[in-house]
């Protein structure tokens, strides 16, 4: 994962928006970081000191070499890029933290994650879901097809094997199956991009591109609001069916 990417933070900006704030409007980098940076430190007070103090410790070091070489002003650029920079990377690792921290337990928390992947990944939140809100989340990309399923273990075994089912009928590719938690044998939140994008490669694009437009034809999952939802929220009953 690339630390101090932007499009990585984009949940924590939708977090940091008021209630007030109807504008859908993607905001400007400016307020970007200052309402990413106001949420950081509501939940980490002490994060935008640490960054600072590490930006000014490495333009100090700067300093002291163009003072002792007699080239200050040499040495002095460099060292306010580097200082701003290393402070930038720890301010930015501070607030994925955070983010993933806040995203934790919430029902389409994966698929808010995999959205954000860097690279031409095609992602289907929510292609299988049961009423215990146990979801299976369809990513393609040069690994084949990758389904991510949040959730209970016991809810999740039947989604993943009938999915698997369901792609094997229009592709034959590899079929990668993952389950999101903090259980052995699951992968962490915050360790569910690194996971995906460090598969195989063993699509070519042209195929990756073939792959996506066979799997439009499975028909589309149920209709799931976007972005993540509380825990413990359920699938509401269908009608039941009129006795004759």
């Amino acid at each position: 994962m690339a630390y101090g990417r932007w499009p990585d933070l984009d949940i924590l900006i939708l977090m940091a928006k008021k209630p007030t704030d109807t504008s859908e409007d993607r905001p400007g980098r400016i307020k970007q970081l200052r309402m990413v940076a106001r949420v950081v430190h509501q939940n980490n007070p002490k994060a935008l000191p640490l960054a600072a103090l590490v930006g000014v410790a490495v333009l100090a070091v700067f300093v002291v070499v163009g003072v002792l070489t007699g080239d200050l002003w040499l040495w002095l650029p460099p060292g306010i890029m580097i200082g701003f920079l290393a402070g930038f990377v720890l301010f930015s690792r501070s607030a994925q933290s955070i983010q993933y921290k806040m995203l934790e337990g919430q029902t389409g928390a994966a698929a808010a994650i995999l959205e954000n992947m860097r690279g031409n990944w095609q992602v289907a939140p929510a292609v299988a879901v049961n009423r215990n809100m146990d979801i299976v989340h369809r990513v393609v990309g040069r690994p084949g097809v990758v389904l991510v399923g949040e959730g209970s273990p016991h809810g999740l075994a039947p989604l993943l094997a009938a999915e698997k089912k369901r792609v094997a009928r229009v592709a034959e590719v590899l079929i990668y199956d993952l389950q999101v938690g903090n259980g052995e044998g699951q992968v962490p939140l915050n360790k569910l991009q690194n996971k995906v994008m460090k598969l195989p490669r063993n699509l070519k694009k042209p195929a990756v591109a073939e792959l996506t437009y066979r799997l439009k034809a499975l028909p589309s999952g149920p209709q799931m609001p976007k972005g993540p939802m509380p825990k413990g929220m359920r699938m509401p009953k269908g009608p039941k069916p009129r006795m004759r």
